[in-house]
C-alpha cells in the first residue's frame, strides 16, 4: 500500500511546492452561522420543520417485484419487493428552497430520471415494504434538512460576531496603514530632512 501510494506523488511537483514561499491567504470574515442565508427562506425551513408530517409527503410510483435473499418459497413466488420513485419536481412543491437543491445530494438520488428511488425488500408484505419506503424518506428529508438549515443564532452569538468583524476591519485597516507608511519611509516621505 504504502508503494502505491509512494509511486503516485511525484517529486519534483513535491519540490516544487515545497520550495515556493508560502503565499499570506485572507482569512474568512467572521459571521453568525446563519447570516449568510436568506431570512425568509430560513423561516420558511423553520416553518416546515415544526409542521413536518410524513403523512402529507407525496405517495410516489411504487412498483413491485420478486425479492432476493433468504426466505423460502416466499420469495420465488411473491412480489413484495417495493420501489417507490418520487421525482425531485414532485417533492420539491412540498418542501422548503432551502431543501429543494440539497434533494440532489441525497444518497437515493437517481440522477438517471432526477428522483429520489428507495427500495425495500425486508417485509413479507407489500404494504409493509411500502410504509418502510415512505419511513425512509421521511428519515431522509429530516438528515437533508439538519444539514443544510441551520438553528437559530443566539443574540449573544450575534453580538459576538460583530465584534470580532468589527476587530477584524480595525487590524485589517491598521495593517493597511502601517504598510503604507513603510512604503513612504522607503520612498524618503517620513524621514526628517
Amino acid at each position: 500500500m504504502l508503494r502505491v501510494v509512494s509511486n503516485s506523488l511525484n517529486p519534483s511537483r513535491v519540490a516544487r511546492h515545497l520550495s515556493r514561499p508560502l503565499e499570506a491567504v485572507r482569512t474568512l470574515h467572521y459571521q453568525a452561522y446563519d447570516s449568510g442565508f436568506d431570512q425568509d427562506d430560513l423561516t420558511e425551513a423553520r416553518k416546515w420543520r415544526v409542521s413536518f408530517d410524513e403523512k402529507a409527503l407525496p405517495k410516489g410510483q411504487t412498483t413491485y417485484s420478486r425479492s432476493s435473499g433468504p426466505g423460502g418459497q416466499h420469495v420465488n413466488k411473491t412480489e413484495s419487493k417495493a420501489t417507490t420513485v418520487w421525482s425531485v419536481e414532485e417533492l420539491s412543491k412540498s418542501l422548503p428552497k432551502l431543501m429543494c437543491s440539497a434533494l440532489r445530494t441525497s444518497r437515493y438520488y437517481a440522477k438517471g430520471n432526477d428522483s429520489i428511488t428507495i427500495q425495500a425488500q425486508t417485509q413479507r408484505s407489500r404494504s409493509a415494504n411500502n410504509e418502510e419506503n415512505h419511513q425512509k424518506l421521511a428519515e431522509e428529508l429530516q438528515k437533508i434538512y439538519g444539514e443544510h438549515v441551520p438553528g437559530t443564532t443566539s443574540s449573544e452569538k450575534i453580538q459576538k460576531y460583530e465584534a470580532l468583524e468589527k476587530s477584524f476591519h480595525s487590524n485589517r485597516v491598521k495593517s493597511k496603514k502601517q504598510q503604507s507608511s513603510k512604503k513612504d519611509f522607503r520612498k524618503g516621505k517620513g524621514r526628517d530632512e
